[in-house]
């Protein structure tokens, strides 16, 4: 039975596939994190990232949980579950407290948390995270650590994320409905970033790119901070509405022809070779050129990533990513994304891909799309503080002083 002490599940419900992992830890908290199962469905009743219909939903979420049951031969009670859309917003507050003694203790880190989260929220949102990004002590700023410094003023900066009530409660809902319990929502980003971006990269300078299937979501790092968190309305079901229209067929072959013969650059496919597609009429099929459905993916994802090149520049983060872009989500396993990126950006970049850290059924999450369900459970066991042992406790450790009050 799932609950006990050292066993998290991570659910992605995405606006194409619902994706769960369930994470183990080590023997006695030692050695690296096992995945014991992970399950995927194609998700329906969703759009935009909000529940449209929520039996849809429900069974969605229930394939996929009930198939990384079946493979880990557990059953589920609760589950960490993604959170992402047009309705998320981020904002900053900050807190100011008088230390209570020479030198700045646990508490009171807690009270200037206490006041940075006492925020505002509008009857119709609700608040997801309230993140501590920086400190101040008697006016010297750009502190990470503050407990054990003498002053008489401690400030903190945070990072406030809200969301839409009535979206969180539907996809609560559609959850519970489904048999199983929702611990937290998690901003998918950040989750994402727990699976895939290393202490130095947060440290000297990433941005996050995850192209998903409705949006495609930036998380900006520097300096161990949360720089910026965008949302953009283009992802990888653009791509394939490009290819419905491109080569006239329905959205079921788009997604086979993507699936299994796309490419994101055009140069990368023999520019002969012909693709059999459904005819006008049933029983009829026709031929199409390869090298086009090529140049159809390139051209849409070439736009995605200049729009993310243009806000990246517009709020003056691109020359800071020393590091440069790690990329996550289904649709950049394509053969070439990464060097489309590196065209696009002119800087590193590399896939993000979960699992290098842990053992088990670690090879059946070693691809993008997996990201957000590995870092969501990842987020699980640190919150419930179940760190294991070796390079993935660590890893966890060193993130938790950085996540630790997410609410």
């Amino acid at each position: 039975m799932i609950g006990g002490p050292r066993v998290a599940v991570g659910l992605d419900v995405g606006s194409t596939k619902t994706c769960a992992v369930i994470l183990e830890s080590g023997p006695d908290g030692e050695g690296p994190d096992r995945v014991l199962g992970v399950g995927i469905a194609r998700t329906e009743g969703l759009r935009s990232e909000a529940v449209t219909d929520l039996e849809a939903t429900t069974r969605s979420i229930r394939e996929s949980v009930r198939e990384a049951e079946i493979m880990a031969g557990l059953e589920v009670e609760s589950t960490y579950v993604g959170l992402t859309g047009a309705h998320v917003e981020v904002g900053s507050s900050s807190g100011v407290v008088a230390v209570s003694g020479h030198e700045i203790t646990d508490q009171d880190m807690a009270r200037v948390h206490e006041v940075g989260r006492a925020v505002v929220v509008p009857p119709d949102r609700e608040l997801v995270h309230a993140i501590p990004q920086e400190y101040a002590v008697d006016g010297r700023g750009g502190i990470h650590a503050p407990i054990g410094m003498s002053g008489t003023r401690l400030e903190a900066e945070l990072c406030i994320v809200t969301a839409d009530s009535a979206a969180c409660r539907d996809l609560r809902r559609a959850v519970d409905r489904a048999g199983y319990g929702v611990e937290e929502l998690v901003l998918e980003p950040l989750a994402s970033s727990l699976a895939v971006l290393r202490d130095s990269e947060r440290e000297a300078g990433v941005a996050l790119l995850e192209v998903g299937g409705a949006r495609t979501e930036v998380a900006v790092f520097h300096s161990g901070k949360i720089r910026r968190l965008t949302s953009l309305r283009w992802g990888g079901q653009s791509v394939t509405n490009d290819i419905i229209k491109g080569l006239g067929v329905p959205v079921e072959e788009a997604e086979r022809l993507k699936r299994e013969f796309g490419a994101a650059r055009a140069a990368l496919v023999d520019r002969e070779e012909r693709l059999e597609v459904p005819g006008p009429a049933p029983g009829v099929t026709r031929k199409v050129s390869r090298e086009l459905l090529a140049h159809i993916i390139e051209q849409r994802l070439d736009e995605i990533f200049g729009l993310v090149y243009d806000d990246l520049e517009e709020a003056g983060l691109r020359e800071g990513l020393a590091t440069g872009i790690v990329l996550t989500g289904g649709t950049v396993s394509l053969p070439g994304a990464v060097e489309l990126a590196q065209g696009v950006f002119n800087l590193p970049v590399r896939l993000g891909e979960p699992g290098a850290d842990l053992t088990g059924l670690a090879d059946a999450v070693r691809r993008p799309k997996f990201a957000t369900a590995v870092g969501l459970a990842l987020y699980g066991k640190m919150r419930e503080g179940r760190r294991g042992g070796g390079v993935a406790g660590r890893t966890l450790a060193r993130v938790t002083e950085w996540l630790r009050d997410f609410f």
